[in-house]
């Protein structure tokens, strides 16, 4: 079957801004999750056995032997 050249290069243009759609929402989501992580980087996050805060604990942080 032959198609019309210009027919086929509407077809080529619109699959070729499909896929620059595609990366550059790609890059936009990269772009925010990489920024969340960033933020979330920021926060200090506790670690079990130890304390918080700047405060030292009255419990001492060594580890216990599972049962």
């Amino acid at each position: 079957m032959n198609m019309h050249p210009v027919m086929l290069m509407m077809l080529a243009n619109q699959r070729q801004r499909e896929l620059a759609d595609e990366a550059d929402r790609h890059r936009v989501l990269n772009g925010a999750r990489e920024a969340r992580k960033a933020r979330k980087g920021r926060k200090a996050r506790a670690v079990r056995g130890q304390p918080t805060g700047s405060l030292a604990s009255c419990d001492p942080s060594a580890a216990v032997p599972a049962r």
